[in-house]
């Protein structure tokens, strides 16, 4: 099912460029991160669940990019366009070959499940 995003023939054209630039440079550069490497951690200091997906790769000896953003106490709203782009509600975001996979129990179970492996392949 896709997911709904209001298009952008219903948004008054007066606000389509604040809409569009939102904290793009933070979209932008994970993107970039995305593009250029097979797998992708998006975090946040003093959230255990960013932990737990490196720990997991580190523990699976798979290399990866890690991009932190601020902390509980800072930086929610640069996050938050993060969550906008995606569309996932949490923290870690992780990509794998250019597509999101979910969080850290996500990961957790598609390594147990060898589908990370062959998502790789």
């Amino acid at each position: 099912m896709p997911r709904l995003i209001l298009d952008e023939s219903r948004l008054h054209p007066a606000v389509r460029d604040t809409v569009a630039q939102h904290h793009r440079d933070i979209v932008e550069e994970v993107s970039a991160a995305v593009d250029a490497n097979d797998i992708v951690v998006v975090g946040m200091a003093q959230n255990p669940s960013p932990k737990k997906a490196r720990q997991l790769l580190e523990a699976a000896g798979l290399q990866y990019r890690y991009l932190e953003y601020g902390s509980y106490f800072n930086t929610w709203r640069r996050r938050n366009a993060l969550k906008l782009w995606t569309g996932w509600p949490t923290f870690p975001m992780v990509f794998v070959k250019r597509q999101l996979i979910g969080g850290a129990s996500d990961l957790e179970k598609l390594l147990a499940s060898g589908e990370l492996k062959k998502l790789l392949g």
